[in-house]
């Protein structure tokens, strides 16, 4: 089994924040992980993306082929779009329904979320509202893993198990409110 997930957003949304919940969660499942670097503007504004491969073997390269992609995991709709030349025709496209306006003539979002819509499968998340629930804006991040969720090869117990020991060193309280936003982002 190998499944290969396109990490995308803007600089400064996170992407390396997501990578680490799942590659961790990926870990404690016993499988192997190979991610790439972040590519593009990792400067807070730019498009940034990154491979992240997920196999019960031995993986060869990080990268992942065009049309070979099971999920392309997103932060800001648009970027989710910029990649779906990744996508395999039955991959799934999960992406935050609001917007990082980080260009001057940024395309209408109606009309991007219907392009994403119009995919056979995708789930745009009202991530900024689930984290809101949950407590803390900066959560939004963990509503889209939980959106995510139920299409990774990794399980519930080991994504919530790499919360905790991400955040719990931080703030215990940071915990609570990102397993939060998880489950309601699962739910969503």
């Amino acid at each position: 089994m190998t499944y290969d997930i396109i990490l995308s957003g803007v600089g400064g949304q996170g992407v390396l924040s997501v990578a680490t919940i799942i590659a961790r969660a990926a870990m404690i499942d016993g499988f192997q992980v190979r991610q790439s670097e972040v590519h593009g503007m990792s400067q807070r504004g730019g498009g940034v993306q990154a491979h992240m491969r997920i196999a019960d073997r031995t993986i060869s390269s990080d990268l992942i082929p065009s049309g070979g992609a099971d999920m392309i995991l997103s932060m800001e709709p648009v970027e989710s779009l910029r990649y779906l030349s990744f996508l395999k025709p039955d991959g799934i496209l999960v992406s935050a329904a609001e917007s990082f306006v980080n260009i001057s003539n940024y395309p209408d979002l109606e009309t991007i979320h219907a392009a994403i819509r119009a995919l056979p499968r995708s789930r745009l998340v009202a991530a900024e509202s689930i984290a809101r629930e949950a407590g803390n804006l900066k959560a939004e991040n963990m509503a889209l893993i939980g959106a995510a969720s139920p299409y990774l090869p990794v399980s519930e117990s080991a994504l919530k198990q790499s919360i905790q020991e991400t955040f719990g060193k931080k703030d215990p309280r940071l915990v609570e409110i990102n397993l939060k936003a998880l489950e309601l982002g699962e739910k969503a």
